[in-house]
């Protein structure tokens, strides 16, 4: 990336060899962008990714030239990867590119929506730069905050004030009720007639969307208020902002809140994610005895709970020997069940360890109780070794030890305080154990987190609540190996059969995002473990499918579709079987003209997949449904064997020069022909009993059905076996349902 500059520093031109794809316009880099990037010192490569990231996303809103439009944009990155990096990035490009408003919902909590303004307000510098582009309001309620706003919205329509003089109004607002409601009455009084606006909506799949979307005609409170502040503004683009998107892909694609277009973030080169942690670095991860975990009989703290913390300790006495615990901060995360007693009696079990370690460590040196305590810490230490190269020696580190002990505060984060959830004062302490449930599961960053201790098991398995619970991701290359992070069995395998759903959707999304199509016509279907649900069902409001084909028959439901369809389906059947090579199927002589068909048993699997499977259409949603997941094990499937060759049959064709049979069949009939004879199959071993059943079997039927005109409809059975096993979920939606701009 090029970037060069005018000389009056108003705009930055950028000259670079990728195109932003399917923009609807091209933003400019302006000064407002460039000095967050300078303030937040980051790599080099960064820097371009970043701007790249933010001109495609700001390209894709609705244009400050445009007077009146609105639109859902979907912004998907990791957990803990910079999703507020880059809404405030986007935020501050749209100030260069003459957004006089921006609004940012965040937080469900006074904690998490105070931690996204704080954030703001930092990265723009709003309280430390000399000018005053930037006006700020918070939770904006009655008339001084709409005068005020008033005023800085009419210089915007004033020609005579110049652009550099114009204030941007920054509204951050908690995603609640209230708040939302305080807001829609102070906007209502507004003219924002031809003003773009942008809202960007933090951890936008929590709280968003209507709970009560099953009940016709119904709106959740909170839903019903976004809803309403999203009707007052006539030029808006709503960015949704997460790292599950599952709730808002899945959401009626007529909903306003269902996406128009979707971006992927990339992370920085020192981000660690799941498939790090569950891949290269596995070995950070242990696994809870389940009789270590917490139940009504277990009074004593759990073994691997005082491991954890013997861990940390050492982890923090090494930054305190090597002089690391003057900046940033070091911390350790008690994640138990969702019940607060369940919190505090993890807060009392690590304030009794703690106090136990502070009491040992004061003994005289030759007591029994300190030496053994010391030969614990000795093999924690061992074990911290095989991951950080440069650890201290234990002997350094064991003077040092009693004082990371006392150093390190306690805090109980939840509700049941009386004062609310707690605000973390990271500048009070270099190490902290923070001990919580629900109040850390979304959006809450734990600074420094480098011990994880997850006692808490799936509960009822919804995918996107799970997968926010792994905190423990986050930018630590620098400190990784000081990492350890201990989950309950089924949690583990819960957390690590998401990264295959978190990839799959990704990768698919940025294929989708280099056309000019509208998300509504991606198609959603993704890998997704039995064991789970894709999120919380009272937001979804259309069915889906589950499935996971494993050594078993797919079959469509026998009626007819349209014509255009079924005529798509001969013309591409057709030109498949003319474009390939076949010989006659070998049996028994006895066998009749209708079990007599062509085989090819040496196809490549991906070349039938892309030529034939792909083209089909099916005429009904479950089939359709069934059949997306079919396809998405076949493509899973050949990414990593590529050269897997499959079997396909023409049925009821004897050559390639004789007529291809019609087989006649009952509207929502069998489609298999069965054994000849019935009990013995010496003659015909019956359709599906045809071929190797450790390979792929593709059948191609000729059909017609009784007591219609339907004839020479094709339908296409697929044999899958059991090592192309893998779980999904499919979703088929009306696409012409949607009346949303596009």
């Amino acid at each position: 990336m090029n970037i060069k500059s005018k000389a009056n520093l108003e705009t930055i031109e950028i000259i670079s060899e990728k195109n932003i794809n399917h923009n609807l316009w091209e933003p400019i880099v302006g000064n407002e962008f460039l000095n967050l990037l300078n303030y937040k010192d980051i790599p080099e490569e960064s820097k371009a990714s970043l701007t790249e990231a933010t001109r495609r996303i700001l390209g894709r809103c609705f244009s400050p030239a445009v007077e009146v439009g609105a639109k859902t944009g979907l912004v998907i990155g990791y957990v803990q990867s910079g999703k507020t990096l880059s809404f405030t990035a986007v935020s501050a490009m749209a100030r260069d590119n003459n957004y006089p408003l921006l609004i940012v919902i965040s937080g469900v909590s006074v904690p998490l929506s105070g931690q996204s303004k704080t954030r703001l307000q930092e990265d723009l510098r709003l309280n430390d730069r000399e000018d005053r582009d930037w006006v700020l309001f918070t939770n904006p309620n009655g008339w001084n905050d709409e005068d005020a706003i008033s005023r800085v919205i009419e210089e915007w329509r004033d020609d005579s004030v110049r652009k550099s003089e114009k204030q941007t109004v920054l509204i951050t607002v908690m995603k609640n009720h209230k708040h939302l409601s305080n807001l829609v009455s102070v906007l209502k009084k507004l003219d924002l007639t031809g003003l773009p606006v942008l809202i960007i909506d933090d951890e936008a799949d929590q709280a968003s969307f209507n709970t009560k979307v099953k009940k016709e005609g119904e709106k959740s409170t909170t839903y019903d208020r976004i809803i309403t502040l999203r009707d007052q503004i006539p030029h808006l683009t709503f960015l949704q902002y997460t790292a599950t998107p599952q709730a808002p892909l899945l959401i009626n694609i007529i909903d306003v809140l269902s996406p128009n277009f979707a971006e992927i973030l990339s992370p920085g080169p020192d981000y660690v994610g799941g498939k790090l942690f569950f891949g290269e670095h596995r070995d950070l991860i242990r696994t809870i005895p389940d009789s270590e975990l917490p139940d009504e009989d277990n009074h004593q703290p759990p073994a691997s709970l005082i491991d954890a913390l013997r861990i940390f300790f050492i982890g923090v006495a090494a930054s305190i020997e090597l002089g690391q615990d003057r900046k940033g901060n070091r911390s350790m995360l008690v994640h138990p069940s969702r019940e607060t007693l369940g919190h505090h009696q993890f807060v009392q079990w690590v304030t009794a360890i703690q106090k136990r370690f502070q009491n040992e460590f004061m003994l005289q040196d030759s007591e029994p109780d300190k030496l053994a305590l010391i030969s614990e810490f000795k093999q924690s230490y061992d074990d911290l070794s095989k991951t950080v190269k440069d650890l201290p020696t234990f002997e350094s580190l064991l003077a040092i030890i009693p004082k990371a002990i006392r150093r390190t505060r306690i805090q109980e984060v939840n509700s049941r305080i009386i004062n609310g959830t707690p605000e973390i004062d990271w500048k009070g302490s270099y190490s902290y154990i923070l001990v919580g449930g629900q109040a850390m599961d979304r959006g809450f960053t734990v600074e420094g987190l480098t011990v994880t201790y997850m006692p808490r098991g799936i509960g009822v398995g919804n995918a996107d609540t799970l997968q926010q619970r792994a905190r423990f991701f986050g930018y630590k290359k620098s400190y990784l190996g000081y990492c350890r992070v201990y989950l309950e069995h089924k949690m583990r395998q819960a957390l690590e059969s998401y990264i295959d759903q978190e990839e799959y959707i990704q990768t698919q999304l940025k294929e989708f995002s280099e056309t000019s199509k509208p998300l509504a016509e991606w198609k959603r279907v993704f890998p997704l473990s039995a064991q789970l649900h894709p999120t919380r069902r009272n937001v979804i409001k259309d069915s889906y499918t589950r499935g996971n084909f494993q050594d078993e028959w797919f079959s469509p439901i026998l009626k007819p579709g349209d014509n255009s369809s079924e005529e798509q389906n001969r013309i591409n059947t057709d030109a498949f079987i003319s474009n390939n090579n076949w010989v006659s199927d070998n049996g028994h002589v006895q066998r009749t003209t209708q079990q007599k068909h062509l085989v090819n048993t040496n196809m490549n699997l991906k070349d039938v997949y892309d030529s034939l499977l792909k083209q089909f259409i099916m005429n009904d949603k479950t089939v359709q449904e069934r059949y997306e997941g079919l396809l998405l094990q076949i493509e899973k499937y050949i990414k990593e064997f590529s050269n897997e060759t499959c079997t396909v049959y023409i049925m009821s064709r004897e050559t390639k020069e004789s007529e291809w049979l019609t087989r006649e069949r009952s509207l929502y009939g069998q489609l298999f022909q069965g054994a000849n004879p019935d009990k013995t199959g010496e003659f015909y071993p019956g359709d599906r009993n045809l071929g190797d059943k450790k390979r792929i079997i593709i059948q191609i039927h000729r059909l017609s059905f009784k007591d219609t005109d339907k004839v020479d409809i094709r339908v296409l059975a697929v044999r899958i076996p059991e090592k192309m096993s893998t779980s999904w979920l499919a979703q088929v939606q009306n696409k012409n349902e949607s009346n949303k701009s596009s």
